[in-house]
């Protein structure tokens, strides 16, 4: 059966469907202990002007590699080749990219299986269930395989449903959801003992932190994986953008909607670890370090959770039915990429496609979850570590070096006519060659000399 492509029906649609790529546990989780373990409103202060230094001009490449193409990354990537050596460097790159985020939902849908169980702890607690509660929060290889098939198969079913009536239509209603919950319990962690402290070591920058190279380099890092950048995600869903829509202007939106996210995150944990430090919860280690940082969300937080009497039931359910809106926004996108490359590939019919490929991302997570100790990490590290920003850099080199000018332009000029005039297309074609190739480049240096 030919396979039809779907395309985005709406701009709004896109963004908060490429927003919801992006937002997940690098943003929830991830941001706010980075800034508790990098001074705070420094760390923000670095990340803001980042995320629009080196994430922005990225994500307009990515997107528009995908447009160009209309196709999955490996067929956008050779798109734009202008030789048969870039032609099969193309292949590589978007082969690989393809790879490298069915390797991150392998992890994911597991830590996000926990963000299930947990949400649903404190049901169980109500309903004087106990032993099923504690059942669901600890670690146990039975918990982890029942929920890891379980939002395995939660993200199948978006997925199943297409772009337009499954990855479109849950982006639009979990995305506003998710800024509500975050508004909502950031309201309430400040009326907390302590939640001051927290919002003035979040928000006030202490500037000796900024000559700290390690805050550099782990802003820049937040920064890169913020935006899901080098996974083949994003450039996925720009080929199914239509072609008179700007792609510079709906990066913007995209790129503040996740940083939104990302600040409000921060607004809402940050100060929950000071709350948490008043309740007598050990944050902080005698150097200043955070404690248990990987951890926090299941160590650190249930543990002030508790401290919170009758409300502890309603705020722990909140707090992490949040993680999961977040990290099922993240993973249809997940796993949309490789079903898109499979589609194209063997021309099957989508459905049959969303179900081989999703049984066997999922089949591979449990293999994780069988070999936890040895295996969880370590797929972590190749993918996140190694290889997105290995990826992300060919991505710079094909955007900035191989792609010729005028094509770049002519694709841009699509959605926006006046383009060449702007302010925009005089900085960003150089921008994308210098700067963006010697930012992500750093990264790929300090991930193979690290």
């Amino acid at each position: 059966m030919a396979h039809s492509r779907g395309q985005f029906s709406s701009r709004l649609g896109f963004v908060l469907a490429a927003a919801g790529c992006a937002v997940g546990v690098g943003n929830i989780w991830g941001f706010p202990t980075q800034a508790a373990s990098n001074g705070g409103g420094a760390f923000l202060l670095v990340y803001l002007a980042l995320i629009f230094i080196l994430g922005y001009p990225m994500l307009v490449a990515e997107l528009l590699i995908g447009r160009a193409g209309q196709a999955n990354p490996m067929k956008s990537m050779q798109s734009v080749a202008n030789s048969p050596f870039t032609h099969h460097l193309g292949a590589i790159a978007g082969i690989g990219s393809i790879l490298v985020v069915t390797l991150i939902f392998t992890f994911y849908s597991i830590i996000s299986g926990w963000f299930i169980s947990f949400t649903l702890a404190p049901v169980f607690s109500l309903a004087d269930l106990s032993e099923q509660s504690r059942w669901l929060t600890d670690f146990s290889l039975s918990r982890n395989l029942v929920f890891t098939l379980a939002f395995g198969l939660l993200t199948i079913l978006v997925v199943k449903k297409g772009i337009k009536d499954g990855i479109e239509k849950w982006a639009t209603r979990l995305m506003p959801l998710l800024f509500l919950l975050l508004i909502v319990s950031a309201l309430y962690m400040m009326t907390q003992e302590g939640a001051m402290a927290g919002l003035k070591a979040y928000l006030i920058p202490d500037f000796s932190h900024l000559l700290n190279p390690d805050l550099l380099a782990n802003a820049l890092g937040q920064t890169f994986f913020s935006l899901s950048l080098g996974s083949g995600a994003m450039m996925v869903y720009g080929s199914y953008l239509n072609k008179q829509d700007s792609v510079p202007k709906l990066a913007a939106q995209v790129t503040l909607v996740d940083t939104g996210v990302a600040f409000l995150a921060g607004l809402l944990i940050v100060p929950a670890m000071y709350v948490a430090m008043a309740q007598g919860v050990e944050i902080f280690n005698e150097h200043g370090q955070l404690v248990d940082g990987d951890n926090l969300v299941f160590t650190v937080l249930p543990a002030l959770f508790e401290t919170m009497g009758s409300a502890k039931y309603v705020v722990s359910f909140g707090f992490f039915f949040l993680l999961v809106i977040a990290a099922l926004t993240s993973s249809i996108a997940m796993l949309e990429t490789p079903v898109a490359f499979v589609c194209e590939v063997t021309r099957l019919d989508r459905n049959k496609v969303v179900w081989l490929v999703g049984i066997t991302c999922v089949a591979l997570s449990c293999i994780i979850v069988f070999n936890f100790a040895s295996l969880f990490g370590l797929v972590i590290t190749i993918s996140t570590q190694y290889a997105q920003p290995l990826i992300s850099l060919m991505v710079c080199l094909f955007a900035g070096w191989v792609w010729q000018r005028n094509k770049v332009l002519a694709e841009i000029k699509q959605g926006d006519e006046d383009i060449e005039q702007s302010l925009f297309w005089k900085i960003w074609p150089v921008y994308v060659k210098y700067v963006c190739p010697l930012l992500v480049g750093f990264l790929v240096f300090r991930a193979y000399t690290a």
